[in-house]
Parts: C-alpha cells; structure tokens; sequence
C-alpha cells in the first residue's frame, strides 16, 4: 500500500447541500479540497482519534472526530473501500475504522445526545439523525418545548428551517429546568452571534459599494459588525473565504474585496463580496481596544495597539491579523470593460480573475475550462472576452480597448489556460489593423443571405439583358411567336418554358385624367345659409339683451344650447319664414338698384332661392 490514498467525487455535506470535491489521506494528514469553493480543510494526522464507517444515501459514507472537538464527514465511497480505508488507518492513524449502523424505523421519539459540536437523536442506541449546532442560528424555549431555528443555503432547493423538539418534565431533579439545560447544551455550540464585551476597533462611515450605503465597522475578536442606518450585518470570520486588494484605474483610489461563503442578504438579495471603497488620500490613527500584552500574545506581532496610515491599509493589516487563513490577493492592473449591462474593471490576479464591481465576479483557473478572444460587436476598436468554466456557464467581458489585447493574450498564455481560437489569434498577434477581421473564420449568416441575394439579383437583371433590355413582359410578341412556332410540340415548348423562366413585370395601370375644377362665378351667388345660421342672425341682439355683458364665444355656445331645446317643427317653421324674409329683403335690394341689371340678378335669386329651399327642407 502507498503513503497516500486519494479519493475523487467525493461528497461533503454542508447546510443542506453537497458539495463534491476530493479527498487525500496521507501519513501527515487528510485533506478535502471543495470543487465549487475550492477551500481545503486539512485535518492533521495526529489529531483523530474517531473514526466511523457508515451507510447513508450516497452509497458510504466517513464520520472523522478529531481530538479538538471537530466533527468531519465525507460520503460517496464504494463498499469495496472499506477495507483499504481501515488497513490504511490502523498503519498510519492507530484509529481504528469502526462500522456504525444507522436507525431507518422513522420513529420521533427517542434520546438527544450532545457529543462535542453535534446533537445526535438516537433509538435504541442507533442514531437517526445528527443535527451539527454550528449550522443553528436561534434557539427559542417554549413550555417542554425546545425550537431550533438554521441558516440557510441559497444553493440548495429544500432548505430546512426549524424543528421542534418537546422535552418531558424531569422528576429526578426539580431545581433544574430541563428544557432550560437542553437549550443551554444547544447555545454553548449554535453558530448565534451576540456582541459580548467591547469592540477591538471601530471604522467609522465608510464607503461600502455592496451592500450601498455608508456602514459602521466594529471589528470583534469573532466577527465583523456592519452597522448602517437601515441594516445591520454580523458576519463571522469563519465565512471569510479571500481578500483583495485592488488598485482603482485612476490610481486615486482602492478597493477591499471581502469574498463570502454564505452570503449576507438584504431582503431577498444575497451578498456574496462585500466592497469597499477608500481614498488613497485619507489617513487614520488607530488604537487597538486592547493591552500591550494581549495584543502582541492574540496578534504575534502582526498588530500593535497603536497605529497609523492610509485607511485603506489599517483595514486590510487588521482583517489579515484577525482572519489568517486568509491571504490577500493583489492586483497591480486592471482592465476597463462592461459586463452585461455595467462597466467596470477586470483584475487578472496571480490565480484567477476579478470584476468589480456591479455584479462583482470571480473566477479561479480551476475552474475555467477555456477563454476566447471575440470580435466587439459594436466596433472595432474594442474586443470581448469570453471565459467559459467547466460547468457550463460563460461570462463575456466586453468593450476591452483594443490596446490591451497583446497584455491579456501574454497572460492567459502564461498562465496556460486553454484559448479556444489559439492559432487564429497567434497569427493575428502584432497585426493591429487587422483586428477588426478577428472573427472571419466564423460563419456569418446574415452575410451570407445578403450575398445569395445579391447573387440572384444580378442573374435577374442579366436575363433582363439578354431577353431585349426593356425588363416588362410584352403580350403581343408572345402572340406572334406562339403563332410562328406553332410547328413544335408541346412537350418541346413546355422544356423550353422550365428551361428559360421570363421575368414578369405587371404593366403600369393608365393613371386616370383628373377631373378639371370649375372655376368659380364671381358674379354668381353665395351659398345659401342653414336655417341655424339664419335664426342666429335674427336671435343675435335677443341673447345680448337677455345677457348683457356675454362675450362673443358666450354668444355662440347660448346660442347652440337654444337651438338644441327647439323641435323638429319648429325648427321647421323659423326656416320657413326665415327663407321668405330672406327672399324679400334680397329682393327689395335688387329693385333699389336697377342699374345693376335686373335680369341677370333676377335668375340668379331664383337658382339660390331653390338651392336654400332644398337645404332646408
């Protein structure tokens, strides 16, 4: 057997979800390193002390206890593992590999064990079902009742929320409560954050980007408190997963980048980067609200209880100090491009990419299964990015300045990460101007269809050509030749006719004439006026009299409300009569004025007495 055995696909079950990964036991240590988050918890040899087989959903699955309280568990081994798992262990652990039966009978009622940083519900000495307390955030007590409320996963589908226990009044001993001890045992492990003692530090004001808004930072020894006008954050440190340190691109400014694993949320909003933003230009003095002695035993030199600098860096000297499993990752350039609707910067970092800062994203190289460098699809003086990771899911950085592209291409090849079009942009490399012709080798539909178009086109005018030039179908030419040729068969012309197809033009319709318009008789008559227009005339001084002071609209709007009140008849009648006084006057003028010629007025009053006698009647 080796030094070491090492296990791929291999599941750890964390709030709910399963996150595979691999696992490696060798003679120093075990070590388990997360696919999705790529975090490694090393478990040191000398430090187990139990070991469990055990059979769960995913096939077998190892329960690890370790000497510190610590409680590990790993499933998706076969059963043929087994036996090369415990000879291992017994060679190099001295811990034997125990097989431990679960209980399947389903039923509630049962005993609960505390045993370090697990509650196990047991029957008949076989457990059923093991709570890990870390994974509580509220305990609530009730009458022999006892509520554990969890954090939630966002990723997993089924989330479980609570569940109740009920615990029976105790008759040995009545001085203690023993729903009061159960959920003491519960809040000695649970994962329930309450701000006890003083601050180490506290920023204050500061200028964060997700969540927005300007945020209160308390620096516990455990976790970090977010205090903002609205909300509220406790983070631990435990979720801390990276910190960065990025450059802004006018060099006036810095961003902090805490990476979280969960996340925060606001409402239904989760919060997986915290990000804030500083000026290089502001300075702070810090004092530690602690000791001489206590920082330099907690801290080891990192800290000192007084301090001074650029804010930026006290923030970032002190999250280092208090989370050290972390290291902060820097990026001394960046990129300007948009992703999806917002712009915002591209950092290559030494093991991935970051983009902040709207959604913030970052991207291991393990994770990234190929890159590919696109033609912008706006211009051509800017290029996307494209990264696609092994899961399927691709981001697409665009607007990238064409400038940049030999930079990033000399990174992504240094870094030996596959380019999905390598040989193409090779040849391209150096030749600037020819950049906009980077995706020549792709099929474009679009111009494919406007060259077949043209293609057609140009046959169509060419038999235009070739059939006379005038390009419109003649239908007495096509008589005559059918005439001429009316020696041939008709199998012969119907060849002829699928082998040549002339092209049909629709004659143009002979627009019709216009009809000419008659020209006005200056001498004639005027057209006659409606029997409305004519009681007005005559009504006019009326309705000035009954409402002295009416302006003129007034006039017309009393007027028409009159109008409307008449009848049928009425309205008949005053027409009637109105025509006749109409007539009469017309007529009194025209003998007043004889020398105007009283023939040519004369028919022309009884043309427009008849006309005004059709209009109203």
């Amino acid at each position: 057997m080796g030094d070491t055995l090492e296990f791929n696909e291999i599941y750890q079950e964390v709030k709910g979800s399963w996150n595979d990964g691999r696992l490696r036991f060798s003679k120093q240590n075990v070590v388990y390193k997360s696919s999705k988050t790529g975090k490694v918890d090393s478990i040191p040899a000398g430090e187990l002390n139990m070991a469990q087989w055990r059979r769960v959903c995913l096939g077998h699955g190892i329960k690890l206890g370790t000497s510190t309280g610590h409680i590990y568990k790993y499933d998706g081994f076969r059963d043929t593992d087994f036996e090369k798992i415990s000879e291992f262990f017994k060679t190099n652990y001295k811990v034997e590999l125990a097989e431990k039966d679960m209980c399947v009978k389903g039923w509630n009622w049962g005993t609960a064990k505390f045993s370090g940083p697990l509650l196990s519900f047991d029957i008949n000495d076989n457990t059923a079902f093991e709570i890990p307390l870390s994974n509580v955030s509220q305990c609530a007590t009730g009458k022999n009742e006892v509520t554990l409320e969890f954090h939630q996963n966002d990723d997993t589908e089924v989330s479980l929320m609570e569940v109740r226990f009920y615990v029976p009044p105790s008759q040995s001993d009545e001085r203690q409560d023993p729903v009061e001890a159960f959920a003491q045992n519960v809040l000695s492990k649970a994962d329930v954050i309450q701000a006890t003692g003083d601050a180490v530090c506290i920023f204050k004001e500061l200028q964060c980007l997700t969540p927005r808004g300007r945020y209160d930072i308390r620096i516990y020894p455990t976790f970090l408190h977010l205090h903002g006008k609205t909300f509220d954050y406790k983070i631990p440190y435990t979720t801390v997963l990276r910190l960065f340190l990025l450059p802004h691109k006018d060099q006036r400014q810095m961003f902090f980048v805490i990476s979280l694993d969960p996340p925060i949320k606001q409402g239904q909003t989760r919060y997986h980067f915290l990000i804030l933003l500083f000026s290089k230009e502001e300075d702070i003095n810090l004092t530690l609200n602690m000791s001489e002695e206590d920082v330099e035993r907690r801290f080891e030199g990192k800290l000192s209880k007084n301090m001074s600098g650029s804010l930026y860096e006290m923030v970032s000297r002190v999250m280092k100090a208090l989370v050290p499993s972390t290291n902060i990752h820097s990026g001394a350039q960046c990129i300007t491009c948009s992703y999806k609707a917002s712009s915002g910067l591209l950092y290559p970092l030494e093991r991935g990419f970051i983009y902040v800062h709207k959604p913030p994203v970052h991207l291991r190289f393990e994770e990234i299964s190929c890159v590919n460098f696109a033609r912008g699809t706006t211009t051509t003086r800017s290029f996307d990015f494209e990264i696609e990771t092994k899961q399927g899911n691709q981001y697409t950085f665009s607007s990238i300045e064409r400038e940049e592209y030999g930079k990033l291409f000399d990174f992504v090849n240094a870094k030996k990460l596959n380019i999905k079009n390598r040989g193409f942009k090779e040849g391209m490399k150096g030749k600037i101007d020819e950049y906009s012709d980077s995706d020549d080798d792709q099929h474009d539909a679009y111009l494919e269809r406007m060259k077949a178009e043209g293609k057609i086109r140009e046959e169509g005018n060419d038999s235009d050509d070739s059939d006379g030039g005038s390009g419109e179908y003649d239908s007495n030419a096509s008589a005559s030749d059918s005439s001429d040729e009316g020696s041939e068969s008709e199998d012969e012309s119907a060849k002829k006719k699928k082998a040549k197809k002339a092209k049909v033009v629709k004659e143009k319709k002979e627009k019709k004439p216009r009809k000419e318009k008659k020209q006005k008789d200056t001498g004639g008559p005027k057209r006659p006026m409606s029997a409305y227009m004519l009681w007005l005339n005559s009504s006019r001084e009326r309705i000035k009299a009954d409402n002295p002071g009416i302006s003129i609209t007034e006039i017309s709007k009393k007027a028409g409300e009159m109008w409307r009140q008449l009848g049928k008849d009425e309205k008949e009648w005053l027409g009637s009569n109105l025509e006749k006084k109409w007539i009469w006057a017309i007529q009194t003028v025209i003998q007043n004025y004889t020398g105007w010629g009283s023939k040519i007025y004369n028919e022309h009053l009884v043309v427009f007495s008849q006309q005004a006698l059709r209009q109203l009647f």
